[in-house]
């Protein structure tokens, strides 16, 4: 046998795969900045509640607490990005960065310095006399039951909603109590709430899948096909461009010498006469150089960019406007700025017109571009920015779903008392958030599968369309005292662009339909279960 022969008949040596994969050094990263945010909250939380406290109670709770914003980070922070990363605006990296900054920082600058002890406002705990320590139990099973069922809903990529998630888990850790103790029964449960959130399912999708379908439709409508017939065209002239050369050249070869050498001539004046401003065309000498000025008066006739610059600055201003009003009203709140109604309508204001006027001169500079990734650069920007004050504002917002019982536990544990408000301590909020940004990382790609390419196929523009339509009904629900869930509501907005491209995959929004209904009743069975056997190991 040859050389040859006996290499092509040894076995074949593959090789072997990297640990944790080609992205190990940023698990490794994330893995042990989490871990160590973990100790460094646990042991400063040994000198915040006294040494009194039972200190493994005390660690139970910031293991659930973290372990509550760490799938916090996997399915809402997920679903805010999704749209981004399925556009392919952002990387799946750059969209844990942008997370990183904006979420902890809406955690940190505008999270709010005190928090209600019983978040939900669902059950009412007062037709029972709850000891301090059982009280502990019911927000700290609240906590696991929320956070097992968003792992699981994450683990199969169906959003749901995180507020439903640990109102539940309280729901059944309080009658799990009431019915143990022989305190309580349902009537502790406001079920008219419960009937308000029935309502969101609905309600939240609704608005938020009819306002992206007129947004997008007339962003369609306006700005994609007015591009795609001005790329047509363009190809046309591109064509009729390439057929001239290849008719000249012809033409030119069937010259003879003397003739060759007249029409270069000619040519050679015709091109120094063409770079000249306000040149006349009918002082053109060759054949070529006229039906090229032909072509590209057509060409400059055809105002490409029309569209773009006439209508994405002002819908990138009205854009600033609504994201502007979101972050004062709603993502700024707890900062009480002291800014009058006035004073933050002409904020909103300066914004949008300076938003227009950078976009407009933006679309200027993009002339040499196509239509089509003209609209693509400037959608991906404004995409950005939506995601980002989304982020800013689940930051200062949302994250209290996981802070809310925390701070409370953390409160009850250093006073031993139930007290109707709760300090949330700064290194609360920075755990949380860092355990947030941790659970995008680590869990948060089947979540952004789902919602930036299993539903629709997303774009930048219509990506931005469902970003800013479920902003406008988050804030206008709030405004309104809507019961609305901004998950399902950005849900909607994805199908709603969905349905104007007609690609909306009903067959995956089935079964996330009925997470959203199971999603009280599961969370609530698990915190039940969490109650009980917190009070059997703690008791």
């Amino acid at each position: 046998m040859t050389n040859d022969t006996l290499a092509d008949s040894s076995p074949r040596l593959t090789p072997r795969p990297r640990f944790l994969g080609p992205d190990r050094w940023w698990h490794i990263c994330f893995g042990l900045m989490l871990a160590a945010t973990l100790v460094s909250f646990t042991l400063w939380s040994f000198d915040f509640v006294g040494a009194g406290s039972n200190r493994l109670v005390l660690i139970t709770t910031i293991v659930f607490g973290t372990f509550m914003a760490f799938n916090i980070g996997g399915n809402d922070v997920a679903n805010s990005f999704g749209t981004s990363v399925g556009a392919g605006t952002l990387s799946m990296k750059q969209a844990l960065m942008v997370a990183a900054v904006f979420e902890v920082s809406g955690a940190v600058l505008a999270g709010g310095e005190v928090t209600d002890t019983v978040r939900s406002g669902i059950v009412d705990l007062g037709a029972i006399d709850v000891d301090p320590l059982d009280f502990v139990f019911i927000m700290t099973s609240a906590l696991l039951g929320a956070a097992i069922w968003l792992l699981i809903a994450t683990k199969m990529g169906w959003p749901v909603s995180t507020t439903h998630s640990i109102i539940g888990g309280i729901v059944g850790a309080a009658l799990t109590l009431g019915f143990v103790t022989g305190t309580g029964g349902f009537g502790m449960v406001q079920w008219g709430g419960i009937g308000t959130i029935a309502i969101s399912w609905v309600l939240s999708p609704a608005l938020g899948g009819a306002v992206a379908f007129v947004l997008f439709g007339a962003i369609r409508r306006h700005i994609l096909v007015y591009n795609d017939e001005a790329d047509a065209k363009l190809r046309e002239i591109k064509t009729a461009k390439a057929e001239l050369r290849q008719e000249h050249k012809k033409a030119f070869e069937r010259l003879d010498e003397i003739q060759q050498i007249s029409y270069t001539n000619a040519m050679t004046r015709d091109a120094v006469l063409i770079n000249e401003p306000d040149y006349d065309p009918d002082e053109l000498e060759s054949d070529y150089f006229r039906r090229m000025a032909a072509i590209e008066t057509e060409r400059s006739g055809l105002n490409s960019h029309r569209a773009l610059e006439t209508w994405v600055p002002l819908l990138a201003a009205f854009g600033s406007i609504v994201i502007s009003s979101m972050l004062l009203f709603k993502g700024l709140k707890n900062l009480e700025l002291g800014i009058s109604s006035v004073g933050n309508f002409l904020i909103m204001a300066m914004i949008g017109a300076g938003v227009w006027m950078a976009v407009f001169i933006f679309t200027k500079t993009l002339k040499k571009q196509t239509p089509s990734r003209s609209t693509f650069l400037l959608f991906s920007w404004m995409q950005v920015f939506t995601a980002s004050a989304f982020a800013f504002s689940h930051g200062s917002n949302d994250i209290a779903n996981a802070i809310g019982p925390f701070a409370a536990i953390l409160d009850v544990l250093r006073t031993n008392e139930i007290n109707a408000e709760a300090g949330v301590p700064a290194a609360a909020m920075i755990t949380c958030g860092i355990a947030l940004v941790a659970g995008l990382w680590f869990i948060g790609r089947n979540v952004i599968k789902t919602v930036g390419t299993g539903l629709t196929k997303i774009h930048p523009a219509s990506g931005f369309a469902a970003e800013l339509s479920a902003a406008g009904v988050v804030m206008a629900a709030s405004v309104l005292g809507l019961p609305v869930s901004s998950t399902h509501i950005l849900i909607g907005a994805i199908l709603g662009v969905g349905l104007v491209n007609r690609a909306a995959n009903w067959n995956l929004m089935k079964p996330i339909a009925l997470a959203w209904v199971i999603t009280l009743p599961a969370a609530a069975a698990i915190g039940a279960i969490g109650l009980v056997s917190l009070r059997a190991i703690f008791g």
